[in-house]
């Protein structure tokens, strides 16, 4: 059984930085793929970073290009989201998802966290 644990959310000011972790279990692919994605009150769940870790791609949403970054260790084991220079707008839910890729579920992904807040403060 998959299981994915986010932490590192939290409260921070504008121009602060976060680094979120999802921790995960139960994985087994020969193609892993992890994402991250946010939701606030009112919009669709927006995908915002995507990583496969067989070739180490990598995808950053526009919206957060340049300030937010996707990585992960031992085999997809731990994914991370890097985000410096948070604004308000980035508050919202934050997922981590596992098994991404088309028709593998809602909004792509066919394992989910259970979400960690972040609030950035003007």
């Amino acid at each position: 059984q998959v299981h994915l644990v986010e932490s590192g959310g939290g409260s921070v000011q504008t121009g602060g930085s976060l680094r979120l972790s999802c921790a995960v279990s139960g994985y087994t692919s020969s193609n892993k793929t992890a994402g991250w994605f946010r939701q606030t009150p009112g919009k669709e769940r927006e995908g915002l970073a995507g990583i496969r870790a067989g070739d180490g791609y990598t995808f950053i949403a526009a919206s957060v290009k340049g300030r937010f970054t996707i990585s992960q260790e031992n085999d997809m084991n731990t994914v991370y989201l890097q985000m410096n220079s948070l604004k308000p707008e980035d508050t919202g839910e934050y997922y981590c998802a596992t098994d991404c890729g088309a028709g593998k579920g809602p909004y792509g992904c066919g394992y989910w966290g259970q979400g960690t807040q972040v609030t950035v403060s003007s």
